[in-house]
């Protein structure tokens, strides 16, 4: 019979393609290293040395390492110490054999005068003399100590005193109430009586400049709920254990705050008037004026639609509009700006009102906007530096220039004056820049995803280039088969936007064949995530290597756009700019028919968790298979923060739209779900209780649990499970059988 002999057949093809896969699984583990090796001149990362005018960096050649010097005032780059002389000493030191190309460190730090550095190896700080090429000194370094966790809540008692400004007087709070102590003599006077456990005074305190007032906020706790996990495994011991954290989420009571003035010599108390005081996410950044005849503070309104600068004069209790941005989407909070210009009585304010972020001048004694420093389709997305002297800003803005990727960073000298717009960096990429401290000089290092890297020395007044410092040779990873990403731009759903990604193919990529699609993910509106800079593995190359097309894209309703382009968030964080993302592949794959969007996987983590989930539940007819790793799956499970900001406040209907948990059952295609179980970014619930609808909805799915593991796509376990989900349900492969004992 011929049945035997062809299903042995099968039998050993298929042993061949587990062979062949784990051999591409390793290729594809060593792909950044391959190329990386063969990656010189490249980035670097310039650091001016104190008030003075040199910087030093580290760039790799093919010798190793070298650490440059710059004297920026006589246009020169040099070794910044000797190599050859520094590895004989440690060599001497560690009782190993150091090469010169191969320092035991990366970071290095010097005196003012240059005439030493320091620099950390093996938990010892050294200090060596450049001049004399000898170590003079070595301590232990100090562990650094863990912040505390992102998600604590701060009750605002543990600040200790606050001196004044003349350096007379301190101000604390003891059992909730302010009081003020005389440095000098030791005498305490009670500034306050009304504080209580309930409602107590804050210790964070803010002096006027002439010493005589100051503010402190009335603070009214809230319940502040807690996310527990269970530690299954803990390293050393049987038993599991609990960890505890304090984690606010949507809808969650908040802390209410009300600035009181305080005048000290007087004793005297003004409880400060504001509108909706109990509707406030948060009020802070309190500002004293120069002349201490004013503060300011800032209201964020629940629900981030209104955001308020309030002015208090005098002892009037009665706080005043000074500035108001109010939306009928949002105001993004987390991308304000505000600069008190010294001795003008004006404030610089960045604001979305005009449809896209910009820089606008007020007068801080009435509120009116002088004038609008910035203006066009584009966008300022961060300001570097205001030079108070000479009414002077340098700023990071994106979009200017037509014809280039809107999202490419430059950097701009802004005139407050007469508002001329000088672009200092006008070279076609991605600028990174260091200033020195006086800002006279700055070093630029400039790239695209599809450009190498190429760094100089720059003036700060006008951009001029004063010295090249590195150019990227790229040569040999050329010669080696390495691949350059695509960068592609496509309509969106409205058939006029841009919409803006990224391609990689494999490195043995044939135009003939068909290549399945699989998208990387992360929608989180709070800012764009394709990546802009030159980097030897971009996206996920190692992926593309398993015979993908790999893409990233940012779509509708993320951020660094304008303001109607991020709009389409609100509310609808389902919405995760699905459209503009399959118009995007669609596009690309009109143009190459190599990218198959029949075959169309995605996958993500955090956010993009959320949105690789939500590809199969929302868009099944294009999106086939999904990895989505410790994803938000229910915004009302999540920290407050980031989803009341998207989402809106009261928690309404929106919430449940857009819940991945709610929608489950819409599942068609593949899916698996990762998840670290002791995630303290995102609930670890919020996964299993969509794993809970998914199984009360009859779906089949991979659930994969990681113990011991936090926020995370898994490391090299959750890695492997991820090629193997895809490479079975995109190109129809038998994976390795993990569990078959190699045969030696």
């Amino acid at each position: 019979m011929k049945i035997i002999p062809v299903i042995l057949l099968l039998v050993f093809s298929c042993a061949v393609c587990a062979q062949e896969l784990k051999e591409k699984y390793a290729e594809a583990d060593g792909f950044r290293q391959k190329y990386e090796a063969g990656y010189f001149e490249g980035n670097i990362t310039p650091r001016w040395i104190g008030n003075t005018h040199f910087c030093w960096y580290a760039v790799k050649t093919p010798a190793g390492t070298d650490f440059i010097l710059v004297n920026a005032g006589k246009r020169q780059k040099q070794p910044a110490f000797d190599q050859k002389a520094m590895a004989k000493a440690l060599t001497a030191e560690l009782g190993r054999k150091v090469e010169p190309g191969k320092m035991p460190f990366r970071e290095i730090a010097f005196s003012d005068d240059l005439k030493q550095l320091t620099f950390v190896t093996e938990g010892m700080k050294y200090t060596y003399d450049r001049n004399k090429n000898k170590m003079i000194g070595k301590v232990k370094e100090e562990p650094r100590h863990r912040e505390g966790h992102w998600g604590g809540v701060n009750e605002e008692n543990w600040q200790g005193a606050t001196p004044s400004p003349d350096g007379k007087k301190e101000a604390f709070v003891s059992e909730g109430n302010l009081f003020v102590r005389d440095i000098s003599s030791g005498k305490v006077n009670r500034l306050s009586y009304d504080g209580a456990p309930g409602e107590y005074y804050s210790s964070f305190i803010s002096w006027s400049p002439d010493s005589r007032k100051l503010v402190s906020c009335k603070y009214r706790p809230a319940w502040i709920r807690k996310l527990k996990t269970v530690v299954s495994s803990p390293a050393g011991q049987l038993q599991p254990e609990m960890e505890e954290i304090d984690y606010v989420k949507p809808g969650d009571a908040l802390p209410v705050k009300r600035p009181v003035l305080f005048l000290v010599e007087e004793g005297r108390q003004v409880n400060i008037e504001f509108a909706e005081p109990e509707k406030q996410f948060n009020l802070n950044n309190i500002r004293w004026a120069d002349d201490s005849r004013s503060f300011t503070f800032d209201y964020n309104k629940r629900g981030h639609q209104e955001y308020i600068v309030y002015k208090v004069t005098g002892d009037n209790p009665k706080a005043q509009v000074l500035i108001g941005e109010k939306m009928p989407t949002f105001v993004y909070y987390n991308l304000l700006y505000r600069y008190d210009l010294k001795d003008r009585n004006e404030i610089l304010w960045i604001s979305e009102r005009d449809g896209w972020r910009h820089l606008y001048l007020y007068d801080a004694d009435n509120g009116q906007v002088k004038r609008q420093l910035t203006k066009g389709e584009w966008v300022v997305k961060r300001v570097l530096h205001v030079d108070d002297a000479a009414r002077v800003v340098y700023l990071v803005g994106c979009g200017k220039d037509a014809g280039e990727d809107p999202y490419l960073e430059k950097v701009y000298r802004l005139n407050i004056e007469n508002g001329e717009l000088l672009c200092l960096t006008p070279e076609n990429g991605n600028h990174q820049v260091e200033f020195s401290r006086d800002y006279t000089y700055f070093t630029d290092s400039w790239s695209r995803i599809d450009c190498p890297p190429v760094a100089a020395l720059r003036s700060a007044k006008d951009g001029s280039v004063l010295l090249s410092l590195e150019k990227a040779d790229i040569s040999k990873m050329l010669a080696e088969g390495w691949r350059m990403p695509e960068v592609f731009c496509a309509k969106g759903r409205d058939g006029e936007t841009d919409i803006w990604g990224v391609i990689v193919r494999p490195v043995d990529f044939d135009p003939s064949k068909k290549y399945p699609v699989i998208e990387y993910i992360y929608a989180g509106p709070h800012d764009s995530f394709v990546p802009k800079s030159f980097t030897v593995s971009p996206v996920d190359a190692a992926l593309a290597q398993l015979g993908f097309i790999v893409v990233q894209i940012d779509g509708m309703g993320t951020a660094n756009r304008s303001k109607k382009f991020h709009d389409v968030c609100w509310k609808n964080l389902k919405d995760g700019g699905f459209p503009d993302r399959i118009a995007w592949m669609k596009a690309a794959a009109a143009k190459y028919p190599e990218m198959d969007i029949d075959r169309v996987g995605i996958y993500g983590c955090s956010a993009g968790g959320q949105n690789a989930m939500g590809a199969v539940l929302f868009h099944p007819d294009f999106y086939k298979v999904s990895v989505a790793a410790c994803g938000c799956h229910d915004n009302r499970m999540d920290k407050i923060w980031w989803n009341e900001q998207w989402m809106g406040y009261p928690v309404g209907k929106e919430y449940e739209e857009c819940s991945n948990t709610v929608n489950a059952y819409r599942l068609q295609g593949k899916l698996m779900l990762i998840l670290g179980e002791l995630d303290d970014n995102v609930d670890p619930s919020t996964t299993f209780q969509v794993v809970n609808a998914l199984i009360g909805a009859g779906k089949e799915f991979e659930f994969v649990v990681l113990p011991n593991q936090r926020h995370t796509m898994g490391g090299a376990y959750g890695e492997r499970k991820r090629r193997d989900f895809f490479i079975r349900h995109l190109q129809g492969l038998q994976t390795p059988d993990w569990n078959k004992e190699e045969k030696k």
